[in-house]
């Protein structure tokens, strides 16, 4: 049997204003197989957003399902959804959305802050990520002493500090120059290798997916064509 750790069967959206219909995703269906490091790649308006926050369960399909490790997401109420969150999914955005006040660690550990764990377990598992990322001699340093890349490097820490099963990407080396956007791709790549998480990053660019494992493309709300390598 196939371990899928996403599978979307049949989703769209649609929103409505008044009598106006906009369909943002027209029945959309795909798999990632778990460890996967996979892309969703669209230009401005494709509808790649849209789908990026029903799998980050932000938002529902107005049909269809999307499973997370097995599970279905769509029929949670608000309370089970924020706590499904907070035990499989990881977040890292094109903005980094770091807190200026916080150094390197305690950014990291942001996530377990509600999780039954001592200040000292929260920081130790937040110190171990960012050593393995890279930034064991930065873990004192605010977001503003680091650079573009190492302040992606802390919120990829921060996203996987949880052991997610899913860690969703929003366009992560938008903010970054090419060095630094390349190093994070290679960063995902060696991430998803270890078999425990899933990545999916969504991209304008199709450049950053030269080390992905399957492209979904979509446009107009549809998609295209998938490649899977």
């Amino acid at each position: 049997m196939v371990d899928y750790s996403v599978r979307v069967s049949n989703v769209s959206k649609i929103y409505r204003s008044g009598d106006v219909e906009v369909k943002a995703l027209q029945d959309i269906s795909f798999t990632f197989k778990k460890g996967y490091f996979a892309a969703i790649v669209g230009p401005s308006g494709s509808g790649k957003s849209t789908l990026m926050n029903i799998l980050g369960t932000i938002d529902k399909p107005s049909h269809g399902e999307v499973y997370i490790d097995g599970i279905p997401t769509s029929r949670m109420n608000g309370d089970q959804l924020a706590d499904f969150r907070s035990r499989k999914l990881g977040f890292v955005f094109q903005a980094f959305n770091l807190i200026n006040g916080l150094d390197a660690e305690h950014n990291a550990a942001l996530p377990l802050f509600n999780m039954p764990l001592s200040e000292g377990e929260r920081l130790k598992k937040a110190d171990q990520l960012l050593v393995r990322l890279g930034l064991g001699h930065r873990l004192k340093q605010k977001p503003t002493q680091l650079s573009g890349g190492e302040q992606q490097r802390v919120a990829v820490a921060r996203a996987l500090v949880n052991s997610p099963a899913l860690l969703l990407a929003d366009e992560p080396t938008g903010n970054l120059d090419s060095r630094s956007g390349d190093e994070v791709i290679k960063l995902f790549r060696e991430i998803s290798s270890t078999g425990n998480v899933t990545l999916v990053m969504v991209t304008h660019n199709p450049d950053t997916t030269k080390y992905c494992d399957k492209i979904i493309y979509i446009k107009d709300g549809k998609m295209e064509k998938e490649v899977t390598r």
